[in-house]
Parts: C-alpha cells; sequence; structure tokens
C-alpha cells in the first residue's frame, strides 16, 4: 500500500466513486494524497496491477468487524467420547448407554470407542458387535453419523442427536 508499490502503471479505482483507469503511480498517490485516503494494491497480478483509493484504516476494521460476527454466529459442536471394551458386561452396556443418551438429549454428538488389546485385535468383529448390540438402544433419539469402523486399535461409531 502506498509507497510500497513498484508497479509503474495501476488500474485505479476511488472507494465510492468513478474508475480513474490506468494511471501512473504518481498520478494515484498525488489523487490519494489530495483525497486524504490510502492507494492500496488490490489485485497485483493483474495486467496492469490493479490499485483502490480507499480509507485503509477504516476498511481494516470492518474486516476485523466482519470477522467476529462470523465468530459469534458459529455454533460450537459438542462431543463426548464413551469408551468401551470387547469384554463389556450388559449391565456396564446400559449405564454407559445412559450417559449417552443424556448427552444425545443436552444436543451433544457422542462417539462410541471399542479399544482393541493384545489378542483381541486377532478378532476386530468383536469390537464391531459390540458397538451393533449399542446402536438399538440409541436409535430411538440419536442418527448414526459413522457406522461402525475399524482405525487402528479402535472401532469408532458416531451418533448425532435426532433434530
Amino acid at each position: 500500500m502506498n509507497d510500497d508499490i513498484r508497479a509503474t502503471e495501476l488500474r485505479c479505482n476511488v472507494d465510492g466513486g468513478e474508475p480513474l483507469g490506468i494511471v501512473s503511480l504518481d498520478e494515484a498517490m498525488d489523487k490519494a494524497n489530495e483525497l486524504g485516503l490510502d492507494l492500496v494494491l488490490i489485485a497485483p497480478d493483474a495486467k496492469p496491477p490493479v490499485a483502490k483509493i480507499m480509507d485503509y484504516g477504516k476498511y481494516r476494521y470492518q474486516e476485523e468487524r466482519k470477522l467476529k460476527e462470523q465468530r459469534k454466529n458459529q455454533v460450537k459442536i459438542d462431543i463426548k467420547e464413551i469408551k468401551l471394551s470387547v469384554k463389556i458386561a450388559e449391565n456396564d452396556i446400559s449405564y454407559k448407554v445412559k450417559h449417552a443418551r443424556e448427552f444425545l438429549e443436552q444436543g451433544k454428538h457422542v462417539k462410541f470407542r471399542v479399544f482393541l488389546r493384545g489378542r483381541e485385535m486377532a478378532n476386530p468383529q468383536a469390537a464391531k458387535d459390540v458397538l451393533l448390540r449399542i446402536w438399538p438402544m440409541v436409535e430411538d433419539i440419536g442418527v448414526m453419523d459413522k457406522s461402525p469402523k475399524f482405525e487402528g486399535r479402535y472401532y469408532n461409531m458416531y451418533v448425532l442427536p435426532k433434530k
């Protein structure tokens, strides 16, 4: 911007006004100084480069406000992870499913994760069976986002709350 621009000729526009056309860098700087504004390079790769005469401080302020507004309107998704094992008892499953149902009712995403230890890696189907036993217990309030999938030493299943 301003004195850092190295191009000799620019296609120049005035913020909120008519385009000046292709002018030399000196003419564009003189016009910007006359208006009390900054000369900002918009498209340096164009032939000829495009510059705009504008209030750069005001422009930066407006961009920061836009970003802040976007961040404020974002929805943060909470993912709750429930860890299980292949050799889990029925009462433990019901206890963990009870917590998963609470999370889903609060609108949180739930990730069921079965960890395979040692020789359990030889039979990963057992972990998938545990997840498929859990699914009927939560399907009335949840939607399966990702079906049981084998990843490393884990079998994972994602459940989202129903709308």
